[in-house]
Formats: C-alpha cells, sequence, structure tokens
C-alpha cells in the first residue's frame, strides 16, 4: 500500500524537481535491492555512480566547481530520501559530503580549482579520517603524526571506524603536525591510491553491512604540502566546522530511516487482520502510529530550522547538536516500535523494519555520540564545565 510523500517546504521550483528526481531514482533504482544487498554486504558503488550523475554527490557545494548549489535545507531534504530507501546510500552521501567539506570552506582558490570539481561531480567518493583506536569522542588526542620533510608530508598512523575506509578515492585526513591537543593538529586531502595507504577488512558490524566500515593505515603515506588545506595547526578548527554539518546530515539519514519504518508498519496495519478486523481499527496501535509520525515530524522541523540557520549565516552549532540527538534518538525509538507493531513477523528478516532497527542504533553514534550531543548542547546553555 503506498503512501503520500511526506508534505515539504520547498523554496523554489528548482528544489520540488530536484526532490521528485531523488525520490524517483530511490524508489525505482536503491530501494528495491535494499534489503538482499544489505544482507550480502554489498557494497553499491554503481548507485553512487548513478546519483553522482544526477548531480546529487555535490548539492550544498559551489555550482562555479560542480556542485549543485543548494541550500542545506534543500540538500537535507534529498538525504532524507536517499537514506529512506538505504541508509547505506544516504549516509555514504552525507560522509562524501562531510569529507569535501574542509576542501570547500578552507581550502585556497588553486587547490578547490584543482580538486573540487573531481570530487564533487567527476565520480569520485570520500572518507572522512578524524576517529583513531584510541580517540574517538575525544578526537584532540588522536596520534596519526604527519612529519614535514622538505616539500611533503610523511604520514604515520591508523584512523579508525572510517566510512568507504578501503574503497573511498580519497581521504580528509587529521593529522598530528605539531604539539599535543586540538592546535597541533594539520587537516590533507590524501588519494586513495597514493603508496602506503592501507586499509583493515571491515568491521563486521550490526547493521549497515554494505557500507564498509574500516581501520585504514597510513605507512609512511607521502603528501604534497599543496595537500595541505588550510594552515597548520588549523585542522582541529577545520574538523569541528565539517562536524556541525556532518550531524545535520545524520539527523537527516535517521528521520529518513524513521519514515520508512513509519510506512512499513502503515502497509502491515492496512493488510493484517485479528479477530476479524484490520489491526489498523486497533486503538492501542493507531496511538503508537500516531506518536511515531509526531517524533518524526518534530524531528524533520529541527533538522530543517538548524538547516535554515546555517543557510542564513547564523550560528547553528547548539541546534545541530539538538537536531543529531533528537532525530537518532526518535529514530531508534520509531523503529523498535515498528518491529513491536509487526509482532513475530518484525522479528524476521522478511520485513524491511528489523533493519531499520539495527541501522537506526549506529546513527546514535556516530559523528559524536549523543552523550557528546548533549555535552555540547549544555555548554551552549550553561557555559564550559568548570576545572578544579
Amino acid at each position: 500500500m503506498p503512501h503520500p510523500a511526506p508534505h515539504r517546504h520547498l523554496p523554489t521550483d528548482e528544489a520540488r524537481d530536484l526532490l521528485a528526481l531523488t525520490r524517483d531514482i530511490a524508489q525505482r533504482e536503491i530501494a528495491p535491492q535494499a534489503s538482499a544487498e544489505e544482507d550480502d554486504g554489498r557494497f553499491p558503488r554503481e548507485t553512487f555512480a548513478l546519483i553522482g550523475e544526477a548531480g546529487l554527490l555535490g548539492l550544498p557545494y559551489s555550482e562555479e566547481y560542480g556542485g549543485g548549489g543548494q541550500p542545506y535545507e534543500v540538500y537535507l531534504q534529498v538525504l532524507e530520501e536517499l537514506a529512506a530507501a538505504r541508509l547505506t546510500v544516504g549516509l555514504g552521501v552525507s560522509v562524501h559530503t562531510l569529507a569535501c567539506h574542509a576542501l570547500a570552506a578552507f581550502g585556497s582558490k588553486q587547490q578547490r580549482a584543482d580538486h573540487l570539481p573531481q570530487m564533487l561531480g567527476g565520480g569520485l567518493l570520500g572518507a572522512y579520517c578524524l576517529s583513531e583506536p584510541t580517540s574517538g569522542s575525544d578526537a584532540a588526542s588522536l596520534r596519526t603524526k604527519a612529519v614535514r620533510d622538505g616539500d611533503d608530508w610523511t604520514i604515520e598512523g591508523t584512523k579508525a571506524w572510517i566510512t568507504h575506509g578501503g574503497v573511498a578515492d580519497f581521504y580528509t585526513v587529521l593529522a598530528r603536525s605539531g604539539g599535543e591537543g586540538a592546535r597541533g593538529i594539520s587537516a590533507f586531502l590524501v588519494p586513495g591510491d597514493t603508496p602506503g595507504l592501507s586499509a583493515a577488512l571491515p568491521e563486521r558490524k550490526m547493521g549497515m553491512k554494505g557500507s564498509p566500515t574500516a581501520q585504514v593505515h597510513f605507512d609512511g603515506v607521502r603528501v604534497p604540502d599543496s595537500r595541505r588545506i588550510g594552515e597548520e595547526g588549523q585542522g582541529f578548527a577545520i574538523a569541528l566546522a565539517a562536524l556541525d554539518s556532518g550531524r545535520l546530515g545524520i539527523a537527516a539519514c535517521a528521520i529518513g530511516v524513521a519514515q520508512a519504518a513509519l510506512d512499513a508498519a502503515l502497509t502491515y496495519m492496512a493488510e493484517r487482520r485479528q479477530f476479524n478486523r484490520p489491526i489498523a481499527d486497533f486503538q492501542g496501535l493507531r496511538f503508537m502510529i500516531a506518536d511515531m509520525a509526531t517524533k518524526i515530524e518534530a524531528g524533520r522541523a529541527l533538522y530543517l530550522t538548524a538547516a535554515r540557520l546555517r543557510d542564513a549565516g547564523e550560528p547553528f552549532s547548539a541546534q545541530a547538536a539538538m537536531a543529531k540527538l533528537f532525530c537518532t534518538d526518535s529514530a531508534m525509538q520509531v523503529t523498535t516500535d515498528a518491529v513491536q507493531l509487526l509482532g513475530g513477523y518484525g522479528y524476521t528478516a522478511d520485513f524491511p523494519v528489523e533493519r531499520y532497527m539495527r541501522e537506526a542504533k549506529v546513527l546514535q553514534i556516530v559523528e559524536g555520540t549523543n552523550q557528546i550531543q548533549r555535552m555540547v548542547v549544555a555548554r551552549h546553555l550553561a557555559g564550559p564545565e568548570s576545572r578544579d
């Protein structure tokens, strides 16, 4: 049973056409094989090529460099549609966008001209290398080192939990080029085929099995200084600036997964009969879907509010953290309720809601756990924590 697409306020006719194109690609090319390919752990590289050809891999970036020139308000709604069809694709686009951010926002004009067109519209796929085996939430304690050697840098170390690790064409890498702490970190743009760069076997994950998450090793990787982004020691500030936007991407993906779970539950309720009645007639279940839909609408409104602040050039860090926190917690609740609503069938792989529940869990963890988001929000409200 088809369900009407969520009502959306879009700023232009171009944005409406863009979303219609995205929905068509999602429904025709992505959703039909999503469950089977996730079960097989198949990375959909051809899908990324398709959406790249459709102009969906560089939406929030300047048209001057091959981007779509779209506001975040539009980009995030495209992301939501992709994630509803398959989170591996939606999250992959979000990670790629995150990987492009450092160069787009902090690169020199020459660097942007040299690299951005291929990154945004040339079929390349990116990865973002910040976390390490011993530095996750405490990202400023990273240990991967970048040592100056004439006109080059030599990078040594290991990054962890890297989406697209081993399949990416380029990596935005944060490495320690100076002393301890946040001020000793610089950012580099590293081609995926650079000698000395390798990936471990992908992690064996609860969900998103089609999206490779792997450690990436840098063993004497040489990168010319022309691929250093921003000033020496500016890397951590570059990383934080990207993460505010990346958190909005995760929020939009979470609402996409939650919407897919609600749609699946509504279809099941219309078709399933018990006690000679469709289960859609039972008040207890009707109340469940009302709560699910309310969480989805509230989450969508929250991430769009943050996006509009970003588009207006206003501070949006607190709102981004709130959106990531609320939308991902809501997705976990909505997908869990969808499994419950389908009963025993919801617990089987014959229906997609168990996959949605497993996928929702990771969204509470990536790009800053929801405990970190609460810390970010609290700092904006009450100031930094006191230190004895």
